[in-house]
């Protein structure tokens, strides 16, 4: 069955994702673009979503390191698991003319008792598809969960990247941890309020049991 006629669920609620501020980012794009235009009208930002599986999510994140052959049930395990959570915020992009994912970022948030109870985030998975260089789109799916986390009221993103990838993020406005060469972060010195990730509002039914 394909992912068009599986009645799907996203992983978090894709209205925190409009208008997030491009402009009061550190990275420039040229041309600019944002989440909510992507730089083409076939390309489409969102959360993930349980059609996916059908849609090549797994062999995109197989750019990136070793996935393993995970079944459609195992996937929707998982997704039930992180959505459950609240904390996960796995971010698409989508080429509609195909249906296909070309590139995911994962935003993880973490919960601490320092900074008086606050939330950091941590970046993961960042991959886009080779065959779309040129489209700034790294550059967009990392922005894009970066303003997410501060949306989301977190006090710092971090994130563990290979040597070649570290001009990359400083474009970007992350920075070097001191004392530990390849951990960099971006602080929010004045987070937005946080909005409510809760992604099961609405009419939503519940779920059966290298950047360029």
């Amino acid at each position: 069955m394909g992912a068009s006629n599986i009645e799907e669920l996203s992983l978090y609620n894709s209205s925190i994702l409009a208008n997030l501020n491009f402009a009061g980012s550190p990275a420039t794009f040229n041309p600019p673009i944002s989440a909510d235009n992507p730089g083409e009208p076939w390309l489409k930002v969102r959360p993930l979503q349980t059609g996916d599986f059908h849609r090549g999510f797994l062999q995109i994140l197989s750019q990136l390191t070793a996935v393993g052959n995970v079944s459609l049930a195992q996937f929707l395990n998982r997704f039930a698991q992180m959505r459950a959570s609240g904390d996960y915020f796995v971010t698409v992009i989508v080429d509609t003319r195909s249906d296909k994912i070309i590139g995911s970022a994962t935003l993880v948030l973490e919960h601490k008792f320092i900074h008086g109870c606050s939330v950091r985030g941590r970046l993961e998975d960042v991959v886009v598809d080779d065959t779309y260089r040129g489209k700034q789109l790294g550059k967009l799916i990392v922005v894009t969960v970066s303003l997410l986390a501060q949306r989301l009221g977190c006090y710092k993103m971090s994130l563990d990247c290979k040597d070649k990838l570290i001009p990359f993020y400083k474009s970007i406005g992350y920075v070097l941890e001191p004392g530990n060469s390849n951990t960099m972060n971006i602080r929010y010195e004045q987070p937005s309020a946080a909005v409510s990730a809760n992604h099961t509002s609405g009419s939503e039914p519940t779920l059966p049991i290298d950047p360029s």
